[in-house]
């Protein structure tokens, strides 16, 4: 939501959820049992959803592949690595129920979307996706939507090192900003919910999380006199988890993408292999506005690719700069028509996506992050745009 103040300023707020939210722990679930069959399969056809609630974990999709892997054991072993060693908190890695109820994906999408000698890799649905870069942050990504993230990665450390002991894995993180003249000036209100064990004294609670938490994410020059702290503000965060809300795949779909910031294509990351253009495409959306941006082409770039089910090539591709661009928008989409391949495979190939990666984007953000695995964040085509731009 943007809220206009006056001369041209306004707030915007993103949120962001831990790695112990239910719908997180979803998310992680089904990527990991992406993982473990892309280590064995590269081939393979994936679309794996799970559902978490009060102890069961629900395991369900479609998956093609020539390999078995077990998916009870690595339901558990996410769950342990998340930190849910506690029935009270809705789930145990070790106790909970696990059911599995997998079929093959559908011949009929099959036929479009595998390779064969006389067909070319199709998408494997149709939709549009949506990528978006500004020069805002150094990740080139929205600065309230990175603050968050950041929020609830520094919630994790400090549960999971001790920093913090009575942090329990849910929570919840909000940053909102204040931009005048399209440039973020400060930083206006920052809401933390932090699951934690019943004995903890609120007092102390909430000045730790804002010296050891807030302050060490914000930018000293982001906060002023004027700065909110929300810290629990119901007094009382203990029951969580699994145990007070249910969990399901793709339901963060802002969290995982660009904080509202941009439009959305509507379709979720998590549980999908790379033939899904909700996933691949939107990682090459990325990392086409990357690039833009980074060629300093324009200070804002948002891109726009749709597709249909079984066919290669894109229906749609558009280029939005929102007035930033050193050269028409119509000058750039012929560059970028030019320097990248948006079919499928050739998405595929030159973000070398078939590998077990997946489960790390599945919390903390798929933008902005310093991870050599994430190839979408590249910026290796920048120069060339530029010196094709004539700039």
């Amino acid at each position: 939501m943007v809220l206009m103040i006056n001369n041209g300023r306004y707030l915007f707020s993103s949120e962001s959820v831990a790695e112990g939210h239910p719908d997180k722990v979803a998310d992680q679930i089904s990527d990991a049992v992406l993982d473990a069959v892309l280590d064995q399969d590269p081939k393979a056809r994936v679309d794996c959803e799970t559902l978490v609630m009060q102890g069961n974990v629900i395991v369900t999709g479609q998956i093609t592949t020539s390999c078995y892997v077990d998916i009870p054991r690595i339901v558990r072993r996410t769950l342990k690595e998340i930190g849910f060693d506690n029935a009270k908190d809705g789930m145990d890695w070790e106790t909970c129920g696990v059911l599995v109820s997998i079929t093959e994906q559908s011949p009929d999408i099959a036929v479009g979307v595998n390779e064969t000698e006389t067909h070319e890799q199709g998408a494997g649905d149709q939709g549009m996706v949506f990528g978006y870069a500004t020069n805002e942050t150094k990740e080139l990504m929205p600065l309230p939507i990175i603050l968050a993230h950041n929020l609830v990665k520094k919630l994790s450390e400090c549960r999971k090192n001790g920093v913090l002991p009575y942090l329990r894995p849910d929570g919840k993180s909000q940053v909102t900003v204040e931009y005048a003249d399209g440039k973020p000036r400060r930083v206006e209100a920052v809401v933390i919910a932090a699951q934690h064990i019943e004995t903890v004294d609120r007092g102390k609670m909430r000045k730790d999380i804002l010296g050891q938490v807030i302050r060490k994410v914000i930018p000293s020059n982001m906060l002023d006199n004027e700065t909110k702290f929300y810290i629990n503000e119901t007094g009382r965060f203990v029951v969580g988890g699994a145990l007070a809300d249910s969990g399901l795949t793709g339901r963060k779909i802002i969290v995982d993408t660009y904080g509202g910031v941009g439009s959305h294509g509507g379709g979720c990351f998590s549980g999908k292999d790379p033939s899904k253009i909700d996933r691949s495409g939107c990682y090459m959306a990325r990392y086409i506005a990357k690039n833009v941006v980074a060629s300093r082409l324009a200070d804002q770039c948002e891109i726009q690719i749709s597709y249909a089910i079984g066919v290669a090539q894109p229906v749609s591709v558009m280029v939005n700069t929102f007035g930033t661009g050193k050269i028409p928008d119509e000058k750039i989409l012929e560059l970028v028509k030019k320097h990248f391949d948006m079919r499928p495979k050739a998405i595929i190939d030159h973000l070398n996506l078939l590998r077990p990666i997946y489960r790390k984007t599945a919390v903390f953000v798929h933008f902005g992050r310093n991870d050599p695995d994430f190839t979408w964040e590249k910026t290796d085509k920048a120069e060339i745009l530029k010196k094709d731009a004539g700039i």
